[in-house]
Formats: structure tokens, sequence, C-alpha cells
């Protein structure tokens, strides 16, 4: 067995979890495990050698490392739960919305939600080739009740629909194709983009209102900051509200979960000169850097980890961690913080 890891995984493309074939794929997907070589083999590499294990190793770190937090749980077991309780329900199920800020991990969440379910059905029915549990949609932004047919027909792999097609009629197929293939998890993202105050967006919390009661599933959405977005407005809003329970999403005090999420990361590092601890000596510098969110945290973790590749550091210090660039929110309340302004 060559010392070298396989390279293959760096043209293997990730397809967008908005398709049906994009979805699978994540939810087969295995974290990425590499073993790191032993400092004497790495060290007797040749030129070719490194380059490959070089390269391996930063495809090990650009992957996106999913920790398992308070708020991941709480969403994962209030979903499962939604799930088994609308599964006789033949009037007005119960939905959750998830809400908060951008970085704090809501689009995570409500995936690490689908994927448990999948799996899920899957140990249940084995034999269910055809079966699709989850729908994971996004919310057209400025959309259409078109707009959001043309999302769930993508993700089925469903022909283009054409100009001239009937919304409803399309709302009808795509409802029949999910009902046919057992459907009972839905995962609507970017639920901001769907604005009460203007016709359009009405017109497509109607439509959406239609989904939801022409298929027999648990309905999960996503969004920035939902409760100030218009989202509760007017009837709709309000019929939205009361069907649904809210979970907030927020930055992270700085706790002892924070030092357990520094300390998960770290242990997926692969850097040869990197002492265990080192990533965990520089939580609060890290919690201060990033404003406690998790999102800008697992940016700066992994783009530190690529840049101490390419340098040759192999560690993660303090001088490194300074010079990678993260999210324009997250530097602007560190310069904030800096100056007491």
């Amino acid at each position: 067995m060559s010392v070298v890891a396989d390279t293959a995984q760096l043209e293997d493309r990730r397809l967008p979890t908005t398709t049906l074939e994009g979805w699978r794929r994540f939810v087969n997907a295995d974290p990425s495990t590499m073993p790191p070589l032993a400092h004497k083999r790495w060290s007797a590499l040749a030129e070719t050698e490194r380059r490959d294990y070089d390269e391996a190793r930063i495809a090990h770190h650009s992957e996106l490392v999913v920790v398992s937090t308070s708020t991941v749980e709480e969403i994962t077991h209030e979903g499962l739960l939604l799930t088994l309780m609308n599964q006789r329900e033949i009037g007005a199920r119960r939905g959750l919305i998830v809400s908060g800020a951008a970085a704090t991990g809501k689009t995570t969440s409500i995936k690490q939600l689908g994927r448990v379910h999948e799996l899920r059905i899957r140990r249940r029915y084995p034999d269910s080739s055809g079966r699709i549990p989850i729908v994971y949609v996004t919310c057209p932004p400025k959309g259409s009740p078109r707009k959001l047919a043309m999302e769930f027909a993508r993700f089925l792999g469903l022909p283009p629909i054409g100009s001239r097609q009937n919304v409803t009629d399309i709302a009808d197929a795509v409802c029949q194709v999910l009902i046919d293939a057992r459907t009972d998890l839905v995962l609507v993202d970017e639920i901001h983009n769907l604005n009460m105050g203007t016709a359009a967006g009405e017109d497509l919390s109607d439509h959406l209102k239609y989904f939801t009661e022409h298929l027999p599933a648990t309905f999960i959405y996503a969004g920035i900051d939902v409760e100030r977005s218009g989202v509760f407005t007017g009837t709709r809003g309000r019929q939205l509200a009361g069907r649904c329970s809210l979970i907030a999403t927020g930055a992270f005090p700085y706790r002892e979960e924070w030092r357990q999420l520094v300390a998960g990361m770290e242990a997926t590092l692969r850097l040869h000169k990197h002492r265990p601890g080192m990533l965990v000596e520089h939580s609060k510098y890290l919690h201060h850097r990033t404003g406690g969110m998790i999102g800008s945290l697992t940016h700066l973790v992994r783009a530190a980890a690529i840049r101490a590749i390419l340098t040759g550091a192999e560690q993660l210090t303090r001088p490194l961690l300074d010079a990678v660039h993260i999210d324009h929110a997250a530097e602007s309340a560190t310069r904030r913080a800096s100056t007491g302004r």
C-alpha cells in the first residue's frame, strides 16, 4: 500500500445538494479520515510523493468539518420528533423554523437533520431504492410560484418546465412524485427571501402552503433573522407562525462548549509540526477573532491549515492565524471590539 493518500478525491467535485444526486452523495459521504504519515516516513517522501500527499491533505482540510454542537443536536432532535408526530397526522402538520444571523450554522444544522433522517429511513426500509425521504430546496430570491415549483422539479430531476405550463399543474405533478416516493421531510432554506410585504412574496407563500397541505411531509425552514424579515407578517405569516416552532441560532459564548468545538476541529488537523492542544490554547483568541460564530471559526481553521501546508509551517501559530482573512462581519466586529466602538 502506498504511503501517499489517494488523490482521486481532488477530482470529485461536489454536486449541489439542491439536486437529488448531489443530496444522495452528501448523505453517502463519510467524513474524511485521512491518516497522517509517521514523521519519519513523511520526511523520506520523494518530491512527487510529497506533492501528492500535500494535495490530499489540502483536500482533507478543505472539507467542512461538522462538529456536533448543542444547536445541531437540538435541531436534529426536534426535527426527528416532528417527523414522528406528523407521520399519522391528517390535518395541519407542525413544522420548524431555524432562524439566526449569517454564519451561525443554520444550513449545516438542517442538512445534518436531513442526513440523520435519511439514514434512519434506509435502515428501516433497506429495500426501498425508489424512496426519496428528503427534499432540500432553497427559497428563490424575488421568487414566484413557478420558480419554487422549478426548485422542486430540479431536485427531482424532472423535465424542464415550459413557460406555458400551468403552475398548479406543475405543483400537482411534483406533489404526486413526492407522494409516490414517500417523501416525509422537506427542507426549505433561505426562507428570509419570502417577503410577505410584496405581492410576489404572498403568491410564493400561498404556493408553499399548497405544498404543505398536499404533501404528507414535515417542513423545516431556515433563514436569516426570520422574525425580522417579514415572514411572519400578515394573515399568511401568522398562519406560518401558528404552525411552526422556532429555534434560534447565534454566536457561542466563551464557555466550555467553545473549547470543545475548537478541540474537535483540532483533532481533524493533519499537520506534522502541530502539537496537540496548540489550537485549544488559542480558544479565547479564536472566540474574539470570530465573535463566537461557528461558520467563521470553521473557515479560519480550515484556511489556516491549508496555508500551513502551502508555506511549510505545518502548525497553526498565532501569526499564521492572524494572516488569514475571514468574513467581513467577523473582521468588523473584531475591529470594533479592539477600538471600543
